[in-house]
């Protein structure tokens, strides 16, 4: 294996970051750190949910349900993604939240990756 190649379990790997896999807050000399785009594999217990509503959202999101039932919260408008594979995308400026109905696993890629932003859920 060389510098350029890395090899991982997503829920191991999430475990050491937040679930962060990817993005401007790895080292920059490992292959995960890009300063385009950030990928979380979150594992959320029944009942999970966001403390604060997110704001001033400088990204783009992309959020995919991989197992469970998942709630995002959007100004004036609810999206439940309830079957394996439902996903939610929302564009720079649009605040939002979440919670998990069920124990879930949910896929979000971030672009892009906005350094100064912490590596929050």
């Amino acid at each position: 294996m060389n510098d350029t190649v890395y090899v991982g379990n997503a829920g191991k790997d999430a475990a050491l970051d937040r679930g962060w896999l990817l993005g401007h807050f790895k080292d920059p000399a490992d292959p995960r750190h890009s300063e385009d785009v950030e990928i979380k594999w979150g594992v959320h217990p029944r009942g999970d949910e966001r403390a604060h509503w997110v704001t001033g959202e400088a990204r783009t999101a992309l959020l995919v349900l991989v197992s469970g039932r998942f709630r995002v919260e959007l100004p004036g408008r609810t999206v439940l993604l309830a079957e394996q594979g439902d996903y939610v995308v929302w564009g720079r400026g649009v605040d939002h939240s979440w919670c998990a109905e069920e124990e879930s696993v949910v896929l979000t890629v971030r672009w892009p990756s906005v350094p100064g932003y912490a590596t929050s859920p």
